[in-house]
């Protein structure tokens, strides 16, 4: 027997409900995915039969192992858009956001300068940072072969191949031209720090930053010092802070600003050359 979406939405949202935030929402993700209809479709349509309740009960079961919901509809929202993304990248926070503001802060519309990321991933920050800036030009650089795969599936969605150009490498190594500004959400959480379920999912070279965390952060410090960067914002661990702001006191060469995100937590930071 067939059951009604509303039905099947009700039942999903209870299997899921220790998984989920929003389990009614999730299973409405679920469906629309499985349907390929929009959200107002899935909510307005609650009598209409679902043929093929095989492959609905198929992403339930994904979810209710602690699948991310993205990965299982390639799916993600950032900065009011829509992402492809796949289990080769990091999920897109919304904390993210928080980054790119604090570049344009920074930078004027008009800018014409280079930008380069660090750790490209999904390539939504090089993607919004070139709709918000359109006379910059962009390098991205990730260490994953399966991540550039994904960052160029968005690249070509929004249309920026000319603008966007992708390299496999470590942090700046691909890169020798000069640089008028660096951003990066890299790595940071400590080795062997135990974290959700979830993240099981996600790439672990994306998680985790070294034996303290933020070695790849000092790294990239030193890259910015040594190609005398302008303009750096990277993210960061919520306790990273301290260690951090002592270390580029002692290098000299920047200041530093940090900045919180909306849980009051401290997030990044930008360095500008004194």
């Amino acid at each position: 027997m067939s059951h009604s979406v509303a039905t099947l939405l009700r039942q999903a949202a209870k299997r899921i409900e220790d998984v989920a935030q929003r389990p009614l929402y999730e299973a409405q993700l679920l469906m629309g995915h499985l349907l390929d209809k929009d959200d107002l479709w899935i909510i307005t349509h609650g009598d209409e039969i679902v043929a093929d309740e095989d492959s609905f009960w198929e992403l339930v079961k994904r979810r209710e192992s602690h699948e991310p919901i993205e990965y299982i509809t390639g799916k993600v929202s950032f900065y009011s858009e829509t992402f492809f993304i796949a289990p080769g990248a990091l999920i897109p926070r919304p904390e993210t956001e928080l980054l790119i503001e604090r570049v344009l802060e920074k930078t004027a519309a008009d800018f014409s300068g280079h930008v380069v990321e660090i750790g490209v991933g999904s390539g939504i920050i090089s993607v919004i940072l070139a709709m918000k800036l359109p006379k910059a030009r962009f390098s991205a650089v990730d260490i994953s072969a399966d991540a550039l795969k994904i960052a160029k599936k968005n690249i070509e969605k929004f249309g920026l191949q000319s603008r966007i150009r992708l390299y496999e490498g470590d942090l700046l190594s691909p890169i020798e031209e000069p640089i008028d500004i660096l951003v990066s959400n890299p790595p940071y959480i400590e080795d062997g720090l135990e974290l959700d379920r979830c993240l099981d999912y996600e790439p672990q070279n994306a998680l985790y930053g070294g034996k303290v965390g933020d070695e790849i952060l000092i790294r990239i410090i030193d890259e910015a010092q040594k190609r005398q960067i302008p303009l750096v914002a990277c993210e960061m661990g919520y306790d990273q802070k301290q260690r951090l702001q002592n270390y580029v006191k002692i290098k000299g060469f920047y200041s530093v600003t940090f900045y919180k995100d909306l849980a009051d937590l401290d997030r990044g930071f930008v360095l500008e050359r004194v």
